[in-house]
């Protein structure tokens, strides 16, 4: 089968190879996937930004249908619809997984990063791992099931009340999920993005958040303080990754304000402003990947209509094409790409 490997750590390096098409063992599942999204994550790794056990089938966002189940799996059966967690194996001993934390755990490998991940036709998932799809989720919306579970975690890691208002920075498919999240909490949600980002603020618009706003040509503190009295937000959810948006974000929180870092910075170094952070008494929280609480919520917000995430899908390239699909990202016109298999 073909698929997309990275072959060596450092920029680019990513090919398409013949691999051998993999069977299940023990308490695992073969799926053959349908439709696999391309996360920033995958981005920063083709850069050379995120370390991998290379050589390794990139992907870790799919969905698909089972075509085979290993010995001791009796909760999945071929033909079912399903998707899968990112996590392939956990050490299953330590406090985070004992507590259902194994997004912590130091042994964690995942799909995509450790294991051969949906970046081909077909892939092996533990058998933990996998949900099925509900009906009223489409193949391409299931396909994004892991990034909606990662803004459900970081949701989560707040607390979100009635009719707060939400700041989420950047405008991505991370921050537009995050964004859809909060406002499925009954939050006044406001999204910000640069003037290059305005397909996906546009989006944000389409898909019903209460406000979009470019940051270069609107005063978004003007806007905050007018909808909270002057007070400030009372969370910001970072999801660009970009150093001057945690700062900005900061600034925008109200006394005893939540601070939630969801996007992952190119580079971990970054000055954050402490000195706010005591005066403020603000509260921060980091938000690593998902776990398998995230997942059923997450698809469940799909499935009533919550959440819409087909509309975020812009692009669909085959594997063959991954030099478009990078093309379309970092040109800024793409929102969300899926991959298919060939």
């Amino acid at each position: 089968m073909k698929a997309l490997v990275k072959t060596e750590l450092g920029f680019g390096h990513l090919e398409l190879q013949d691999r051998n098409v993999p069977a299940a063992g023990p308490d695992q599942v073969k799926i053959e996937v349908k439709y696999a999204g391309i996360c920033g994550s995958d981005i920063h790794t083709y850069e050379g930004h995120y370390r991998v056990a290379a050589p390794v089938t990139l992907g870790h966002e799919f969905s698909g249908v089972v075509v085979e189940v290993g010995e001791g799996v009796t909760e999945f059966k071929p033909g079912d619809r399903v998707t899968s967690e990112t996590t392939f194996y956990i050490c299953g001993e330590c406090e985070y997984c004992q507590s259902g934390d194994y997004n912590l755990c130091n042994h964690r490998k995942g799909l995509g990063t450790q294991q051969d991940g949906g970046f081909a036709k077909y892939l092996i998932a533990r058998k933990e791992s996998v949900h099925h799809i509900p009906d009223n989720v489409d193949d391409q919306s299931a396909a994004m099931t892991e990034p909606l579970a990662c803004t459900y975690h970081a949701a989560a890691k707040t607390e979100i009340e009635k009719d707060d208002v939400v700041v989420v920075i950047g405008p991505g498919p991370i921050g537009l999920f995050t964004a859809q999240v909060a406002k499925s909490r009954g939050a006044r949600v406001i999204i910000t993005g640069l003037t290059n980002d305005k397909v996906r603020l546009d989006k944000a618009k389409e898909i019903g958040l209460d406000y979009a706003v470019d940051t270069q040509t609107e005063n978004i503190k003007e806007l905050v303080d007018h909808l909270t009295d002057g007070y400030g937000a009372d969370i910001v959810f970072e999801c660009s990754g970009a150093a001057p948006a945690a700062k900005q974000g900061l600034d925008l929180l109200r006394k005893k304000g939540q601070y939630a870092q969801v996007g992952i910075f190119a580079k971990p170094e970054v000055a954050f402003d402490l000195e706010r952070i005591i005066q403020k008494e603000i509260r921060v929280v980091g938000s690593r990947s998902q776990k398998s609480a995230d997942w059923e919520p997450s698809l469940e917000l799909m499935n009533n209509g919550s959440v819409n995430a087909k509309a975020l899908v812009t692009h669909e390239f085959d594997i063959t094409q991954w030099n478009e699909a990078y093309e379309a990202i970092k040109s800024g016109e793409a929102i969300k790409v899926l991959l298919k298999p060939v």
